[in-house]
């Protein structure tokens, strides 16, 4: 029996058991078996079939060892083949949230299909310069990343982003490269942000650092090309948790001092109270508990297999910012995303960045939400 061959199926065989069924409760050893190849089955698909081509090719699949180990890989085929039509649903879904709110859907087919099924990894185009690490603040994680076009042709809008890894981990190197990359090459001046984490920092250190972050980009953005009039704040994990409290605590009328954003974009995040803290907190570390009135433009986005942040917590949010109908409130429920899904250039990241362009590009129609800074 071929050792090398049966690793491979068996390895395959057991993500795409983590990856099909939707998840009952977190579980983040799932999430480490299901994220890479619920993103890229094709390739792992391709992988097998080379495998099988070249087990069968050196006789080794021949007797009745062969033919069962032949079947496995028909049945791990299979259920690739489920993970890959999940993936290509992406567009659809994302494209009928748009129409919902009075967007036009994009077509770059290249993008949304062609690129995510040949190469389906982050790069930076030579179009876009990463200009960092640079300091907002004195601790050593108070540093940021600028991306912006090469060649700008004029000040462009700004965003800021958080990186994940529960407060506790984390890079602003790793998530989220492939919507910086294009909104930069769009215009955009993106800054990346790192904060402190536990245990040596708490929950109120986490916020003031992206208060800090914030502050720093309003104060600097033109220096890198940027027009901080319009700028828009988003996280992944919780960096999404971080983005949901600072839109949703801003008040120009009660604070004109705290820094404000123009519109939040979240991605998987985790939206429930920070660890440990009790309903009688203060202040408040779950956006389920503040006002949705001066809530800017929001674009939350999550999978519905999310094995690490519960989908029931995203939808609940959804519905507390809808709550309020003047609310512009964007709601992507993607089938079969795990967590962490735009670690790759897949197809839901694809479809993703699709819909927020859709968003930002209505946000730019009306122009700024916020009164003053």
């Amino acid at each position: 029996m071929p050792v090398g061959y049966l690793v491979t199926v068996l390895l395959f065989g057991a993500c795409c058991l983590a990856a099909l069924p939707r998840p009952r409760r977190i579980s983040i050893k799932r999430y480490f078996l299901a994220v890479v190849i619920n993103e890229i089955p094709h390739v792992a698909a391709l992988l097998l079939l080379l495998s099988t081509a070249l087990a069968w090719s050196q006789g080794d699949l021949a007797g009745p060892s062969g033919l069962i180990l032949t079947s496995m890989a028909g049945i791990v085929l299979l259920g690739l083949a489920v993970l890959t039509r999940r993936g290509l649903h992406a567009a659809p879904t994302t494209d009928a949230v748009t129409r919902e709110h009075g967007g036009i859907p994009r077509r770059d087919r290249v993008r949304r299909l062609l690129r995510p099924l040949l190469f389906p990894f982050p790069w930076r185009p030579r179009s876009v310069t990463r200009i960092g690490p640079l300091s907002y603040g004195e601790h050593k994680r108070q540093r940021l990343d600028v991306y912006r076009p090469k060649h700008p042709s004029a000040p462009g809008p700004v965003l800021v982003y958080f990186h994940g890894g529960g407060y506790f981990s984390g890079s602003n190197r790793r998530e989220g490269r492939g919507l910086l990359h294009h909104l930069a090459s769009r215009g955009w001046i993106c800054i990346s942000a790192t904060y402190r984490l536990r245990p040596e920092a708490g929950f109120t250190d986490h916020l003031d650092d992206a208060r800090a972050a914030l502050r720093w980009a309003h104060e600097h953005a033109e220096s890198y090309g940027g027009d901080p009039r319009l700028l828009v704040m988003a996280g992944s994990s919780a960096g999404a948790h971080l983005t949901s409290l600072c839109a949703l605590t801003q008040d120009p009328a009660a604070d004109p001092e705290r820094p404000c954003v123009d519109a939040a974009l979240c991605l998987y995040g985790y939206y429930g109270r920070y660890y440990g803290r009790d309903p009688d907190e203060s202040p408040v570390s779950t956006p389920m508990s503040l006002d949705p009135g001066h809530a800017p433009p929001f674009f939350v986005v999550h999978g519905d297999h999310d094995s690490y942040a519960p989908v029931e917590d995203a939808r609940a949010l959804h519905r507390h910012l809808a709550s309020r109908p003047e609310n512009d409130a964007w709601y992507v429920e993607l089938p079969g995303a795990q967590h962490g899904f735009d670690a790759l250039s897949s197809w839901r990241t694809a479809a993703t960045i699709d819909g927020i362009d859709a968003f930002l590009d209505r946000l730019g129609a009306r122009g700024p939400t916020r009164t003053t800074r």
